[in-house]
């Protein structure tokens, strides 16, 4: 089960990735535009996610995404750590909301930041 060091790893990890305090939590930002949160006493994170998506995600795995009332307006979802299967899904959904967050420049130098390597 992945935990709140993990989500600080892996998060810092991707380009141009920086960490910041705020509203008494750890937030993570790619070129200064917030892609993830550490709340609730960090067992969970909230990610970018599209609302059509989010919305699919909650009804299919309700043990493991939701929508915070004071988000549901916002393009963000809320996932428990201890739902996901290893470290990897970690890892594809920071990625993920990295990429909705990251400006063009970064996505056009580091195209494959979260995508499967080509064999």
């Amino acid at each position: 089960m992945p935990e709140a060091e993990d989500v600080r790893r892996i998060a810092l990890s991707l380009p141009d990735t920086s960490e910041k305090t705020a509203w008494n939590m750890p937030t993570f930002r790619v070129a200064g535009k917030m892609f993830a949160t550490l709340p609730e006493e960090e067992t969970s994170i909230a990610v970018r996610c599209p609302k059509e998506e989010r919305d699919e995600l909650v009804l299919a795995e309700p043990g493991k995404f939701w929508i915070a009332g004071h988000e549901a307006q916002f393009a963000w979802v809320r996932v428990r750590l201890a739902a996901l299967e290893d470290e990897a899904e970690l890892r594809d959904i920071l990625a993920d909301s990295w990429r909705q967050a990251a400006p063009p420049r970064l996505l056009d130098a580091h195209p494959r930041v979260g995508r499967p390597a080509e064999d």
